[in-house]
């Protein structure tokens, strides 16, 4: 008998398989066009004024690192002039499609004028962990030792780089130098720690050196939480490919709401990242923070390269640390050719930009231009290359302003070349609101007050704050602030003669406060004339030469957090930033003071916590602070004065 539905079943999948195999050859002989897009392509790079190379050289722990070389052409025994970054070493050179040297370094290295007219064999690395380089990130890697149990560090990777370099580009005379600004300012100090022997010279500009007294992360104690979307940033990936985000068009209102810097951490996610959590866990100056002190292990350290150090008078990132080395370092220097400064008016990283004008602040001249060409340039020439004529560089070159001069000088501070003396004078703040160099008399008032409420902090500049001119804030007109009910501000009379500072000033005032925990914010202002003929928006401008801030907490030292008695006259003496600046006949000297530079700064709650990072709400409170100018409780300014 025949199973029809087992029949129809077969008949259907030989129909099936017959049609398959009717259409399957013809798939299979489908033609296709060829690829248009060779598997590897092959410049041929015509015209061009230079090779460019890009290695992964070793380091000596098998860790290699992305290098860039960027070699002229026809080069033949040229110096090197590396630099170090965590900054994407492809992009920084390769700013165009051009064939010259000049546009490709253009946007990052503004100093082509030095490096391509030089004739410079021009090398940009990834440091470890960072864009094409192996290994792994750690901001500011630490020096081998408590802090870094490997056998790695900035040190060794520019020793084991420089090794390569000098062995494998044909090019080469044998002779490096290393430069960079900030974090690559940073790593031309590392590369002074044993040294390889072709390391001839080293340039840090606006380096990062301590990262809690006065650069990037803290100044005195008081976290600059406006650093949290680079740290974000700069470690959620390697390549730097997720990056923080705004819900406010003021930062001052995105701080507001998140009510303290480690509750809007919290929120962004920032303790996945390794150095949030590790400045969580040390906002105290203890071994973390003293152990990384870059003016500290060099001053450790025998003096081998010389050195440049460049100096921003208005460096709104990094304005301690490359004073604080000098200091460390120019002892060393017995004879005088190994550490020079450069002292000059401008931002963080203006040096290599345009420097005829900061802001409001004109020049009169292209600053940064003078210092490549007239500084710079014969610096490198005169350590890297056997023919270059002599060099004639002061041991220091520091910018005057108010002046707007340029001043040859054997050290620092000094306020003159010759004929001068630098005396530390107290400029008083005294009774009716007065600064001066007469002492209190007898008699006055003892005190001037006002009331800081961290419900509505002072703005560090005019609001909105959204960052897009974060490189003018220190220059910005202080009007606004002296306004302010909690803003004091002490003036003294015209002046009549120029009246000039070389140096630190020094903080020492004797205050109290209603609350158990408080900032202090003190700013060293050049009070413009009412009115400026050769430039009227300038007219009554509060320019300030020298400001920064003390978190109360450790006024009695950095590496422990105390209380404040409450409603007790204290002394708080603390350093400003260096400064070189002439107050000319007709403008007045003011100090202002205030108790929140925000959102800058992190607000302090006013009452004593555990962790500032995590005030609550109700820690917030607000207090009356007391500014003390009597015989027994003076409180002035130690201006480093020039006199003749």
């Amino acid at each position: 008998m025949i199973n029809r539905p087992l029949l129809l079943k077969v008949v259907v999948a030989s129909i099936i398989i017959a049609l398959c195999g009717n259409i399957l050859p013809s798939l299979s002989q489908t033609k296709t066009l060829p690829s248009e897009t060779p598997q590897k392509f092959e410049p041929t790079n015509y015209g061009f004024d230079y090779t460019r190379r890009e290695v992964m050289i070793p380091m000596r722990d098998g860790v290699k690192l992305h290098t860039v070389i960027l070699v002229p052409k026809g080069a033949k025994n040229a110096p090197i002039l590396l630099t170090r970054t965590p900054y994407n070493a492809t992009d920084l050179t390769t700013h165009s499609n051009s064939s010259h040297l000049a546009p490709s370094l253009e946007g990052y290295d503004n100093a082509t004028d030095v490096i391509v007219e030089g004739g410079y064999i021009r090398v940009v690395q990834d440091i470890r962990g960072k864009y094409g380089s192996e290994g792994d990130y750690v901001m500011n890697r630490p020096i081998m030792g408590p802090q870094n149990p490997t056998n790695v560090d900035h040190a060794t990777d520019t020793y084991d780089t420089i090794d390569w370099l000098v062995k494998n580009i044909p090019e080469t005379n044998g002779r490096v130098g290393i430069l960079g600004i900030s974090y690559d300012g940073f790593l031309p100090l590392m590369a002074l720690i044993n040294p390889h022997p072709a390391l001839k010279v080293s340039v840090p500009m606006n380096p990062m050196v301590d990262g809690w007294i006065g650069d990037d992360w803290f100044h005195n104690g008081a976290f600059r939480q406006q650093g949290m979307p680079y740290i974000y940033d700069q470690e959620a990936t390697r390549a730097n490919e997720i990056k923080w985000w705004t819900s406010h068009h003021d930062d001052y209102d995105m701080f507001m709401e998140a009510g303290s810097a480690g509750e809007l951490g919290r929120r962004r996610g920032l303790e996945q990242v390794g150095f949030w959590r590790k400045i969580l866990e040390h906002p105290a100056y203890d071994a973390f923070w003293q152990d990384q002190a870059v003016d500290k292990i060099l001053g450790a350290q025998p003096l081998k390269v010389p050195v440049m150090l460049v100096h921003s008078l208005w460096d709104q990132e990094d304005i301690y640390g490359d004073i604080a080395v000098y200091k460390q370092i120019k002892p060393k220097d017995t004879n005088n050719d190994k550490v020079f400064l450069v002292l000059g008016p401008w931002h963080h990283g203006q040096e290599i930009r345009e420097g005829s004008a900061l802001g409001a602040i004109k020049f009169k001249s292209d600053t940064a231009r003078y210092f490549r060409q007239e500084i710079l340039r014969p610096f490198l020439d005169h350590f890297l290359k056997s023919d270059a004529p002599k060099m004639d560089i002061a041991p220091v070159t520091a910018f005057e302003t108010g002046t707007n001069k340029w001043l040859r000088l054997d050290s620092w501070p000094a306020g003159c070349p010759t004929g001068c003396t630098l005396k530390p004078t107290p400029l008083y703040l005294t009774s009716g609101l007065k600064a001066g160099f007469a002492s209190p008399r007898a008699g006055d008032s003892e005190f001037d007050e006002y009331i800081s409420d961290p419900s509505k902090p002072v703005p560090f500049r005019a609001r909105p704050i959204d960052g897009s001119t974060w490189r003018l804030w220190l220059v910005d007109d202080q009007r606004e602030q002296s306004g302010r009910p909690d803003v004091i501000s002490f003036t003294s009379d015209v002046v009549t003669q120029p009246v000039k500072i070389s140096g630190q000033p020094i903080v020492n005032i004797i205050a109290s406060t209603t609350g158990t925990d408080s900032d202090w914010v003190v700013k060293v202002i050049d009070l413009y004339p009412d009115e400026v003929a050769a430039q009227p928006e300038m007219g009554g401008y509060q320019l300030m030469i020298s400001a920064d801030i003390l978190r109360g907490r450790y006024r009695e030292g950095f590496e422990t957090a105390k209380p404040i008695a409450a409603n007790t006259p204290v002394l708080y003496k603390f350093a400003l930033p260096t400064a070189n600046h002439v107050f000319l006949p007709g403008h007045r000297i003011m100090v202002q003071i205030q108790s929140s530079w925000f959102p800058l700064y992190d607000r302090n709650p006013q009452t004593f916590v555990q962790s500032i990072f995590w005030a609550k709400p109700e820690d917030y409170k607000t207090a009356t602070q007391r500014i003390y100018h009597s015989t027994s409780h003076a409180s002035f300014i130690e201006l480093p004065l020039v006199t003749k």
